[in-house]
């Protein structure tokens, strides 16, 4: 015990050590942290969909029918016809052959990676890709190659002096710089390697593409370029779970071979029901998405000309590059006490070096909240400047 305890104080002394608000009533722009309203930028709940009326009311129709628990895994008595509805809706809307429902993102990396590939075989992982993908290559027992962030040359040149099964996973929008992947790029290098290509549209579904089809759909990719699509419902679509789409080869496959499927109890079903809802107003939710880009587009005007440096970064995470650990949490702390809520980035979530606040923006943000924000940054720009960082 005090080898753990000492390690805690390492990672106080380190700026590293992380702790959980208590947050009440439902998660929107406006919240209740610790007992303090705030207003937050720091949430996935990119449409707005995680406190909306139509998913709330098709939980509570839904529950009468289904109850509550899934009760089993579904490979015994857990796949409920509501979960069975989802996965017909996912492979429409995306644009699949099949879907399969997952009770989380980081559930169905780990076993749509560690099913796909194993021993013998060699897992290809953007450097900058989420923890989850990172894990699931471990897991899969499969020699990994790292390749440069969103390098496609250097996955090709990778590629072609590796022979046996190959797989390339990436991000299709990176979690906390935001930038897209080159998906056309690594789609052609992956198909002159005879690689598979698997992308986790975690933060891309919903947002990008037409009709928030996501990063695949913006890049016009088909399910023969991207055979394996994941998606996660818990941000954009504002409920939870998870799902991969592609072929139904592969799919039944995923039913044999993905662990933390077969595993799991099934998800309640009721929920299933109000993510068809959810992706109903994802469909027809255009007027969204321009709301959405709007304040993204008016923050990286006015941010920068404040003096923040943003990465290159069109979707709503728009991190402020700070550098230092104490000096993010110096700063979230002082916006915090403006009563705006941005959450400190450090390692190793993010490579030493490169703290950062990771500000993100929901449709159900008001240009008014916006104006707070900006309000917030100016006042608490001599935090940086005290520090030497310029924009």
């Amino acid at each position: 015990m005090r080898d753990f305890t000492a390690e805690l104080e390492q990672r106080k002394q380190a700026g590293l050590y992380r702790t959980r608000r208590h947050i009440s009533g439902p998660q929107q722009p406006v919240l209740t942290a610790d007992g303090k309203r705030l207003l937050s930028f720091c949430s996935n709940d990119y449409l707005g969909l995680a406190n909306h009326p139509s998913n709330i009311e098709a939980l509570r129709n839904a529950l009468p029918e289904t109850g509550l628990g899934g009760a089993a895994s579904h490979l015994v008595c857990g796949h409920h016809e509501a979960h069975h509805l989802l996965e017909e809706r996912l492979a429409a809307f995306t644009g699949r052959s099949s879907a399969l429902f997952f009770s989380t993102g980081y559930m169905a990396n780990l076993g749509v990676i560690s099913a796909l590939a194993g021993r013998g075989d060699t897992v290809f992982s953007d450097r900058l890709n989420h923890a989850s993908i990172i894990d699931g290559c471990i897991l899969s027992r499969a020699k990994v190659r790292r390749y440069g962030h969103g390098d496609a040359g250097s996955l090709a040149a990778m590629l072609a002096e590796t022979s046996g099964h190959k797989v390339v996973v990436t991000d299709g929008v990176f979690s906390m710089d935001g930038d897209v992947a080159p998906l056309r790029q690594l789609a052609e290098v992956c198909r002159e390697h005879d690689a598979l290509l698997v992308v986790d549209d975690a933060h891309g579904f919903g947002v990008l593409g037409p009709r928030g089809q996501g990063s695949v759909a913006e890049f016009g990719l088909s399910e023969e370029d991207v055979p394996v699509l994941i998606g996660t419902l818990g941000k954009a679509a504002g409920t939870s779970g998870a799902f991969v789409a592609g072929p139904a080869v592969l799919m039944e496959y995923l039913v044999q071979k993905a662990r933390t499927y077969i595993y799991t109890t099934a998800m309640p079903p009721a929920l299933a029901f109000a993510t068809c809802a959810s992706i109903d107003l994802i469909e027809g939710g255009d007027g969204l998405r321009s709301h959405l880009q709007s304040l993204i587009d008016r923050f990286r005007r006015e941010a920068t000309t404040l003096g923040y440096s943003l990465t290159p970064s069109r979707t709503p995470i728009q991190p402020i590059m700070v550098g230092e650990n104490w000096v993010a949490l110096a700063l979230s702390r002082a916006l915090e006490a403006c009563g705006v809520l941005v959450t400190a980035i450090r390692p190793p979530t993010v490579p030493v070096g490169e703290a950062r606040l990771r500000v993100t923006f929901s449709s159900a943000h008001s240009h008014d909240d916006l104006n707070c924000l900006l309000d917030a940054l100016s006042g608490c720009r001599h935090l940086l400047d005290e520090q030497g960082i310029a924009s």
